[in-house]
């Protein structure tokens, strides 16, 4: 991993100090290392299916009793689930997507820094990083 990923890596951690135990659960030891990236790797990997799980129970429940009107009214004309509001869904869910594969695939160089690509030094920060 590269020396801007390494300090970014470093900072955030060092914002967990205050709880107890975690930094050292989260790093796999008392400082950031291997054991630190595979277990970031393995986060960001599971978290946005975990998020995803729990946007598709939401959007289920929700629209399995239908919204309530905040008013408490009860009325007759409902928007139903199926087709209507799955294809808003859908749709939405598309144009997220379609950023998303768009920045992943096309933006990662722009988005890059230099200083990435030098091989990790703990004992030397980069320049421009100022405490």
């Amino acid at each position: 991993w590269g020396q801007m990923s390494f300090w970014g890596a470093t900072v955030i951690t060092n914002l967990l100090y205050f709880i107890p135990g975690l930094v050292s659960w989260i790093c796999g030891g008392y400082l950031v290392s291997d054991p630190t990236l595979k277990r970031f790797f393995v986060l960001h990997f599971t978290f946005p299916f975990i998020a995803l799980c729990i946007v598709f129970i939401h959007i289920f429940f929700l629209h399995l009793q239908g919204s309530t009107n905040p008013l408490g009214y009860d009325t007759a004309l409902k928007i139903p689930f199926y087709p209507n509001l799955l294809s808003l869904d859908i749709k939405g869910f598309n144009n997220v997507l379609v950023l998303f594969l768009s920045q992943s695939l096309f933006g990662i160089l722009p988005l890059s820094h230099p200083d990435n690509a030098i091989t990790v030094d703990r004992y030397a920060t980069p320049l421009h990083i100022v405490p």
